[in-house]
């Protein structure tokens, strides 16, 4: 009868242990993270007799997690993608809206600006026509000022969050490595006791760090994980935490670097490409790829603008007839010496730029170095070398840079970055405005061909000169000498200019030096006709430097030569409209993903509640079977009891 009873009673505490971890699973089904258990039963030790060995019932080996190690990773993997590419996306829309904005974009201010320089070309001496291209040039400014403004607040968001967001990573960090401490000690007691629901709750924090970056984590025989990043930069070992930290980069002082905080309280900087996956990857994958060019592409539109306004101003005369200054304030590149690599001390350097071909500026920031022997220019944003050489260079990218540097001097060169912050108007008086030419063309009275010189144009201010009274020192004269074809030249270089009525009639374009300036000779001159180019005395009425003016609008020196203004801001646009639409795709991609592997992984390890209940009714069948074993042993015995009597 014992033999009956007590094997009974196993099955009755086996099939209890059954029913409370089916109950233990449906409480726990709308429970994120969440692992279904099963208990594991076998045959208990049997008895030998004589005869064989005799069953003595089951029992309880382990309650095991019905978890997938591949499953969970791919979900993993798809998880810490989709939270990168929604940050992405939440990122760069917000500059996506701000150049799409056709109101408070950059091309409506552009066009007016112009508009209104076109109005004092149209009419050189209107005081009210050359106010309104100064307001509208002011207009312009605050346009850029207010971009950039934008753009630096998002700037200064994204290094917010980064640090936040670091914070948030060593936080989840300890929390795994104080999970890991309770597993080993949970588990301490005895073989094949797992702690199923710590597992759970550490699991659901490490996906929830896998949100914030991407992690890789191998499982020890403790029943601990080890937590990676990067390439393998550990974040937790057994119960150890290598926590992350932020400080100013160092190629960078206004940049937030990411990196591992050592004992001695330096840190040891995590370059960005290896900090990968979740919003941190996000935030400085966008502070990367889109951010950083799209402010230095905004950038690039002011300075070229100035740059080339500048030039075409300080060609003209104003309405007191003195040659033009900046129309423009001047634009430097943001310098930012960094630590000097031998010394480990700030740099020393001193250097400055000036742009010598907008057509050459690009969207990059550079980092210029020297070993005491060669001077290095590199690309912040990939490290290529675009210049090495004995001599800082006189033309890389568009820019000329020069100054002095001591051996392992280092120099952060923003030459765009903070442009369209800078930008501001230089004049106020509205006479200030170069909109004339210095010189003029006259044909003599006494002249009895047909032959014309257009009104000249200065091409630089070579042999131009700034009293209002002599631009020109000497009057330069062209006269026609029908015999050899030639123009006889005076006060300028070359002295002839051939010229072939027969064939050049239709006109032909020609450009003196010292001073430089350039003219068209049509039609047939007769001999000994004279014309000549001089200062352009009381020349209010004159609009051909505001011509040349407006014809920057048109000019396209941007982008090597290829882009006008205008163009290179709608390129900008679609550039970052691209980008934003990508993202968007992507997020969209990887949450559809994710939905997949989550799918693929909850339906093995998460909880059915219709499977749960037939779980209920059969472990309730054998508690029963089990119960009534334990009744017919029960009735044996009283049997038993009666016949002793």
């Amino acid at each position: 009868m014992s033999g009956l009873l007590s094997i009974s009673l196993t099955g009755l505490n086996a099939s209890q242990a059954a029913l409370n971890t089916t109950s233990h699973n449906i409480s726990n089904a709308n429970l994120a993270g969440y692992n279904r258990q099963q208990v594991v039963l076998e045959s208990a030790q049997p008895m030998f007799s004589g005869v064989g060995f005799f069953g003595q019932g089951t029992e309880v080996s382990t309650v095991k997690r019905v978890y997938s190690q591949f499953l969970a990773g791919q979900v993993l993997a798809a998880d810490t993608s989709r939270a990168e590419f929604e940050t992405y996306y939440n990122q760069i829309k917000q500059v996506d809206n701000l150049l799409a904005d056709s109101t408070a974009g950059l091309s409506p201010a552009l066009d007016e600006f112009f508009r209104g320089v076109q109005q004092v070309a149209a009419d050189p001496s209107s005081v009210p026509s050359r106010q309104s291209m100064l307001s509208n040039a002011e207009a312009l400014a605050t346009r850029f000022k207010a971009m950039q403004a934008r753009i630096q607040e998002v700037r200064d968001g994204v290094e917010t969050q980064i640090s936040q967001v670091v914070g948030q990573i060593n936080t989840l960090a300890s929390k795994v490595a104080d999970l890991n401490n309770k597993i080993v000690s949970a588990q301490s007691a005895g073989p094949n006791v797992p702690a199923n629901d710590l597992m759970d709750t550490r699991d659901a924090i490490v996906t929830e760090l896998n949100t914030l970056i991407k992690v890789t984590v191998t499982g020890n025989t403790d029943g601990t994980i080890n937590v990676f990043i990067g390439s393998g930069q550990p974040l937790v070992m057994n119960t150890d935490v290598f926590s992350l930290n932020t400080a100013p980069s160092a190629t960078d002082q206004n940049r937030v670097a990411v990196g591992v905080q050592l004992p001695s309280g330096g840190i040891v900087p995590i370059p960005e490409n290896l900090l990968s996956g979740g919003e941190l990857g996000g935030l400085i994958k966008y502070r990367s790829e889109s951010l950083d060019e799209a402010q230095n592409a905004l950038g690039r539109i002011a300075l070229s603008l100035a740059t080339t306004f500048n030039a075409q101003h300080q060609l003209g005369q104003d309405l007191q007839g003195a040659m033009g200054g900046n129309f423009f304030g001047s634009l430097t590149s943001t310098m930012q010496n960094l630590p000097n690599l031998l010394t480990s001390s700030p740099s020393t350097a001193s250097l400055t730029t000036s742009v010598v071909d907008v057509g050459g500026l690009t969207t990059d920031d550079y980092v210029m170095s020297f070993d005491g022997a060669t001077y290095t220019l590199s690309r912040t944003s990939d490290s290529g070398v675009v210049y090495s050489g004995a001599t800082l260079p006189t033309n890389i990218d568009g820019l000329s840079i020069s100054g002095t540097m001591a051996a392992g001097d280092r120099v952060l060169i923003q030459p765009t970055r903070f442009a369209a912050r800078d930008i501001s108007i230089a004049i106020q008086d509205t006479a200030l405005i170069a909109a004339g030419s210095p010189v003029r063309s006259v044909a003599a009275s006494t002249n009895t061909g047909t032959g014309s010189v257009t009104q000249p144009v200065a091409e630089s201010l070579t042999g131009i000169l700034a009293p209002a009274a002599a631009h020109i020192a000497t009057p330069i004269t062209l006269t026609f000498d029908s015999a050899l074809n030639q123009f006889n030249v005076t006060g300028a270089v070359p002295a002839t200019i051939a010229y072939d009525p027969a064939s050049n009639a239709a006109g032909t374009t020609v450009t003196l030096t010292n001073p430089n300036l350039s003219f068209a000779i049509a039609g047939r001159p007769a001999n000994g006709d004279t014309f000549t180019i001089e200062t352009n005395v009381g020349g209010t009425k004159d609009g051909r430097n505001a011509n040349a003016l407006y014809a920057i609008a048109s000019a396209k020196d941007l982008l090597g030569g290829t882009a006008t203004l205008g163009y290179a801001y709608s390129q900008m646009v679609s550039n970052v409209g691209t980008q934003t639409s990508e993202a968007k795709v992507n997020a969209t991609a990887q949450a559809g993903l994710l939905e997949q592997a989550t799918a693929e992984q909850q339906g093995l390890s998460g909880v059915n509640l219709d499977e749960e209940a037939a779980n209920l009714l059969r472990y309730q069948q054998a508690y029963q079977a089990c119960a009534r074993c334990i009744g017919i042993a029960q009735s044996l015995f009283d049997d038993i009891l009666s016949v002793m009597r």
